[in-house]
């Protein structure tokens, strides 16, 4: 079993909306549709987010969003990892190990210092993976601001 990680094409649009949704769902919260039609629109223009799908066996399987920003405290852009997400049937498998060496692999020829991203503390399924990958020395706090 290969996995093949490619950039979100726009025929992708129903199994990556697919794929999406159960992401949302995993982490117990709802977008609006309008929401999940803003992030599709945004991943295919010039807005600075972009998105991977990783396949088996033709079958998309699994996602990653991500996007680029510049900091104080480097000359070069970090890249953030928004999202990333496995369907359940296929985890333990090296697909969301595949989609991170991607996105390094994209970030790094991008010229990014850092690639990083977070999790929730309970996603102890997910934190194996990347205990194994990277090191963490942060902790996030959240304001929500302008929330409905």
């Amino acid at each position: 079993m290969t996995t093949i990680v490619r950039k979100v094409e726009l025929t992708d649009k129903e199994q990556w909306l697919t794929l999406f949704k159960a992401y949302i769902v995993f982490y117990e919260s709802e977008l609006t549709d309008e929401q999940y039609e803003l992030t599709w629109q945004r991943i295919h223009s010039d807005f600075n987010m972009y998105g991977l799908l990783a396949e088996i066996d033709g079958e998309i399987v699994g996602l990653a969003h991500y996007l680029f920003r510049p900091s104080t405290w480097a000359v070069n852009n970090f890249c953030y990892l928004e999202d990333l997400f496995v369907d359940p049937s296929v985890r333990g498998k090296g697909v969301g190990r595949a989609l991170i060496k991607a996105l390094e692999d994209v970030a790094t020829k991008a010229g990014a210092e850092r690639l990083y991203w977070t999790t929730a503390p309970d996603n102890a399924t997910a934190r194996r993976l990347y205990d194994s990958v990277a090191t963490t020395n942060r902790v996030q706090y959240r304001i929500p601001l302008n929330q409905k």
